[in-house]
């Protein structure tokens, strides 16, 4: 298993000659993630000693074409395609092209057999993991057919998110998808949950008396979950504009990280005793009350090619969200994210109480614990300090650790990291279908009634109405 345990990766590596069948082979999705995070398993040693990699999806192209597709995605996005390591691994890339579906499979079929016999598996030897970097919309069919055709007995499946868009389509999605798959082998990713930032939120926790004392409403006044981004979204509109913000990020990453934020610390570091906590802590959060959420759209959204010239999706989304746990009951976890704004980061910041006592002039928000989720992270502790000079002049100073700067550190990129999780059978950072049920039960009232969408500049941080969310504070990003 990859775990984790005082600041090491321990990661080992499936012996069992695997097929991986990528739904969707030539998608967006695909080329920026999952075939560069392949194709990084394959470099690092991380990948079975035996694989074929099967993309799929409608067309007819041939094995070569669909190789040198794969060429030029590695070549945009990295890791470069060269040497010895391009070499072996596009000699394991075929395609199987026609599409899949209940009623026909294409030539995925034939493809799978062709594999088979390439890494020699004997019967009942071989380690399917299905990918549908799909969109959701071709999620039911796509579980339904192989089922049909006889791929899912064993097999690993992985679905990106949104896992459903709303209350009902989840429990029939997943009804669906558990009538073909046990539980234990549904993969439903969150690469927030792969970042190593995220993943040491445990470690500061649990392995740190410091951290470990505060982490509760006695010492928190608030916890900021920020995640901007100054991307558009011209690559992928028509998924957008049926989506938006508060389904494909708030309901799925923002949710699941103010879990791990949140969550009681578990029975054990295995992955059942932390789906448990996350999950028990989900359970915890207060349905969202529209009142304390601010939905946005930025100006110029309605001129991109395939948005609706009417449509009244959310670019934008702060949320005011509670958890009814005797450890968080009364700290606002105040939520933000959007498209187009003044700065792209990734951070959570726990904001400290003030300190009773004989100074004045102390700065507002001035003891902050964040962490950096983008990239390999990093963690900064916000101090109040004494000036040097003759007065007692306060003033907030800032202590950084990159995490990519520690003795020895290999960081992977999380879908990286979590594609390797799926081939050990871990379990640990994905979300399960009941906390995926809890999360759906938090939104649906937001979903039911939803504020009406404010419109923002590009460039800023949003509606301004999302400020007062925060009051009588700021937003740590964005406040002057």
């Amino acid at each position: 298993m990859q775990r984790c345990l005082a600041g090491v990766t321990l990661r080992n590596v499936s012996e069992t000659p695997t097929i991986f069948v990528l739904f969707g082979a030539t998608g967006d999705l695909a080329k920026r993630m999952v075939l560069p995070a392949f194709y990084t398993l394959a470099q690092k040693g991380l990948l079975p000693p035996d694989w074929r990699l099967v993309g799929n999806g409608r067309g007819d192209v041939a094995h070569e074409n669909f190789r040198q597709h794969v060429h030029d995605v590695l070549t945009e996005f990295g890791p470069k395609p060269e040497g010895k390591d391009w070499d072996d691994f596009q000699s394991r890339v075929l395609f199987a092209g026609g599409g899949f579906n209940s009623d026909d499979p294409g030539s995925l079929l034939d493809v799978i057999e062709d594999a088979k016999r390439d890494v020699k598996a004997e019967a009942g030897s071989v380690q399917f993991v299905h990918y549908l970097a799909t969109p959701p919309v071709a999620f039911e069919e796509t579980a339904k057919a192989l089922g049909r055709h006889g791929l899912s007995e064993g097999a690993r499946v992985v679905f990106e998110k949104p896992y459903g868009t709303s209350p009902e389509s989840f429990k029939q999605l997943d009804e669906t998808v558990l009538s073909v798959f046990k539980e234990e082998q549904v993969f439903r990713i969150d690469h927030f949950l792969g970042k190593e930032a995220t993943q040491n939120l445990h470690v500061l926790r649990f392995a740190n008396q410091m951290f470990a004392g505060i982490w509760c409403k006695e010492f928190v006044a608030a916890v900021q979950i920020d995640v901007p981004e100054t991307l558009d979204v011209a690559d992928r509109a028509g998924f957008y504009d049926a989506t938006g913000a508060t389904k494909d990020m708030l309901v799925t990453h923002l949710f699941q990280v103010a879990a791990e934020v949140a969550m009681e610390p578990p029975a054990s570091m295995a992955a059942a005793d932390l789906q448990e906590a996350r999950e028990s802590v989900i359970s915890g959060f207060r349905p969202l009350d529209p009142a304390e959420v601010v939905l946005g759209q930025f100006d110029g959204y309605r001129d991109i090619k395939g948005i609706e010239p009417d449509s009244t999706t959310d670019t934008f989304v702060a949320a005011r969200l509670w958890i009814d746990t005797d450890r968080w009951r009364g700290v606002p976890f105040l939520l933000r994210t959007g498209k187009r704004l003044a700065q792209s980061t990734q951070q959570v910041s726990l904001i400290l109480r003030g300190v009773d006592g004989p100074l004045t002039d102390v700065p507002d928000q001035g003891n902050v614990v964040t962490l950096t989720l983008a990239g390999s992270g990093a963690i900064e502790a916000a101090l109040v300090l004494k000036k040097p000079g003759t007065g007692l002049e306060l003033v907030r100073a800032n202590e950084k650790l990159a995490l990519q700067d520690v003795a020895g550190a290999d960081p992977l990129p999380p879908y990286v990291a979590l594609l390797n999780d799926v081939l050990l059978g871990d379990r640990s950072l994905f979300t399960s279908s009941s906390g995926l049920e809890h999360a759906w039960r938090v939104a649906a009232p937001l979903l039911e009634q939803p504020p009406p969408v404010q419109p923002y500049q590009p460039g800023s941080w949003g509606p301004v109405a999302a400020d007062e969310l925060v009051a009588p504070g700021k937003w740590l990003l964005g406040s002057s």
